[in-house]
């Protein structure tokens, strides 16, 4: 079974055609009109080389960030930096939440970190919760968090999430905290330690415009980070050129595009809503047991008891995220995304159709 969604092509040789896909949670408006004409734009400069400082990249995800450009490291999507922060972190334990993304122990377990996973319980609606402190200890290379989390959407409480950077740095333990999906909430500065960075050197942030600007194919991910010696660390650790030139100049022009995301952003806001009421009351005709739990960004996480729920759906020419790869998760559980009006009504027809 795949780690991640988006298998496509996998789909396409089983089934002969396309699939509607809801097992990824990229912007479903699709590449800013902005970002392809600058892509097609450095293609035809394909023969040059990219800057190897990525200057004017770094200054617009600098200027998007508010922090300095020269905290910046930009890099061949957010699974790039993930690989590269466990590169530094080699060897040391590292403390994970379950579920979430599986990037981080396939990354840390290959540079010989053993994994100590922190389970997050069906009961308490798999938040992060107080518990956690405890298990952030001197001999840690780093503590890996995902907010909002992969798959479940949840967010960590803010105030508890200030006690987890403080209890990092009292330990020295390094702190990365993956926002891909700040941007989908509704008040991504509240979710966000962006404002904590140049208080403490240990806190690594991780973002990415794969999701928010539908940038998946072209891969443009960043590290943030205040510590000098740290950002050089991270840049040492990557291939030479990590970022081509089309990714370059489609993601510093997607960021100056600022129309684009409040036009997305606001239809998600509304299709997330109501794609919650109206699963909930299509499961609410179905004998079977049903549990939304999650959805503060752009995708819904929920368990469902009907059987082959998943294969079923692909065989009506969907797709969504089976999450019985995650570790703490089961047969039933599942990710879906939100997408446009006309799509989503796709989706919950079909399942009124399983039902």
């Amino acid at each position: 079974m795949l780690t991640h969604g988006g298998d496509r092509i996998g789909f396409r040789e089983t089934y002969g055609r396309e699939p509607l896909d809801f097992s990824v949670n990229v912007n479903p408006a699709g590449l800013p009109p902005s970002a392809r004409q600058a892509a097609a734009k450095a293609l035809s400069h394909g023969e040059r080389y990219p800057d190897m400082r990525y200057r004017r990249l770094c200054r617009a995800l600098g200027q998007h960030c508010g922090v300095p450009e020269g905290c910046v490291t930009p890099g061949n999507g957010a699974a790039d930096l993930i690989w590269r922060i466990a590169a530094l972190v080699r060897g040391k334990p590292a403390l994970l939440t379950a579920p979430t993304f599986s990037e981080y122990e396939a990354a840390l377990s290959a540079f010989g970190c053993r994994i100590r996973r922190f389970q997050l319980l069906r009961e308490t609606g798999f938040s992060v919760t107080e518990d956690f402190l405890s298990r952030i200890t001197a001999d840690l290379g780093a503590v890996f968090l995902c907010n909002p989390n992969n798959p479940t959407g949840r967010t960590v409480e803010r105030a508890l999430l200030l006690r987890i950077l403080e209890r990092c740095r009292d330990c020295g333990v390094l702190l990365c905290v993956d926002e891909c999906f700040n941007g989908f909430l509704e008040e991504p500065a509240a979710h966000s330690l962006r404002g904590q960075l140049e208080r403490y050197g240990n806190l690594i942030l991780i973002g990415a415009l794969t999701k928010l600007y539908a940038m998946a194919g072209l891969r443009l991910g960043y590290a943030l980070c205040f510590d000098p010696e740290m950002t050089e660390k991270l840049w040492a650790q990557g291939q030479s050129w990590p970022v081509s030139a089309m990714a370059e100049a489609a993601g510093t022009a997607a960021l100056a595009d600022s129309a684009y995301l409040e036009r997305s952003l606001a239809l998600l806001r509304l299709e997330r809503g109501r794609m919650k009421r109206e699963l909930e009351a299509v499961f609410r005709e179905s004998p079977y047991p049903f549990e939304l739990y999650g959805g503060e960004a752009n995708y819904l996480f929920f368990h469902t008891e009907i059987p082959d729920f998943g294969s079923r759906l692909a065989e009506r020419g969907i797709l969504v995220r089976d999450c019985r790869t995650y570790p703490g998760l089961e047969e039933g559980d599942y990710r879906t995304a939100v997408r446009l009006p006309a799509e989503n009504d796709r989706l919950l027809a079909a399942v009124r159709e399983l039902i």
